[in-house]
């Protein structure tokens, strides 16, 4: 008997199962292609990181390959390249995080007190704007701008004897130039999360307060900073997941044999040890290993978000 009542509680489910699907076939046909191409370009080539653990040979294949274990990774553990891309890589990394991650949430809440919509409508698309620009033309905007032989405010300084700093070959520098100028290119465009919640907020908060006598950066500080935590965290972890994974494009192309003690990270590194000198192993070892470091980085935040915010990914 209690054979066949599990045999009826699954033919049940199976049932309902199949209802769901004949009722959802729309649906989920339309998220085949995307499931589709997900599983082509991002599952499928995981098989790749096996070069991590063998002596790729293009020849042999990934499969006939010697496995070597750990070598790469010790080999890398143990160049002098390893310090240097790790610290290069948290400096520009942390610093983009706490900047680019404030500015937007700062932006958004002054957007959202201006109370002239023409004004509003005309702030928003100067802000969205420079989002628009490649990373290429960003780039050469930089350089063009900054030479400090025939830059745009090098030519200005000129004018009164002023000498124009070495910006982009100075080391020390290279982190604030690509932080700064990754701000202006995508703050208005990451607000856009922020003033759409914003808009969420029920306006009856705001009434209240006011007849509290609440001033509106009071309002800011109580009910737009408040209401905008479960945002702010959920955007905080994904950023914080690629905390290793900056702009690979930016630096390559802002690099130069001035800085390159200041802008030389693990995805430059990876392309160069991997591409141009043909270490595929070696390169997919470093790969894995910030991959690696990312996804523990995206656990740990995700779970003392969940712990403090009841907020989280997973």
């Amino acid at each position: 008997m209690e054979q066949m009542a599990q045999g009826q509680r699954m033919e049940k489910k199976k049932g309902i199962l199949r209802e769901k699907l004949k009722n959802n076939a729309s649906l989920y046909l339309l998220l085949a292609p995307a499931t589709i191409l997900l599983i082509m370009f991002a599952y499928i080539p995981m098989y790749g990181l096996l070069m991590a653990f063998k002596n790729y040979s293009p020849a042999l294949g990934v499969w006939r390959s010697p496995w070597v274990g750990l070598m790469w990774f010790q080999q890398y553990f143990s160049s002098y390249q390893f310090l240097p891309t790790i610290l290069n890589t948290l400096k520009i990394a942390l610093y983009s995080i706490i900047i680019g991650f404030t500015f937007p949430i700062i932006l958004a809440l002054i957007c959202n007190q201006i109370r002239v919509q023409a004004f509003k409508k005309f702030f928003q698309v100067t802000t969205y704007l420079p989002h628009f620009i490649s990373t290429m033309v960003m780039c050469g905007m930089l350089l063009l701008f900054l030479s400090p032989s025939s830059g745009m405010i090098a030519n200005f300084l000129h004018l009164f004897n002023l000498k124009m700093p070495d910006v982009v070959g100075n080391p020390n520098s290279f982190a604030s130039l690509y932080v700064w100028s990754d701000v202006w290119q995508h703050v208005g465009w990451n607000s856009i999360i922020y003033l759409a919640a914003l808009s969420a907020i029920d306006p009856t908060y705001y009434e209240a307060a006011t007849m509290d006598g609440a001033t509106r950066f009071q309002q800011m500080i109580k009910i737009d900073l408040p209401l905008l935590v479960p945002t702010m965290m959920i955007m905080l972890i994904l950023t914080v997941g690629q905390l290793l994974n900056i702009g690979f494009e930016k630096v390559l192309l802002l690099q130069n044999p001035l800085n390159l003690p200041g802008s030389e990270i693990i995805s430059t590194y990876v392309y160069k040890v991997g591409l141009q000198s043909f270490q595929y192993s070696y390169s997919t070892a470093i790969n894995l290993f910030q991959t690696v470091i990312n996804l523990v980085v995206l656990v740990t935040v995700n779970f003392i978000s969940r712990r403090l915010t009841k907020t989280g990914l997973f």
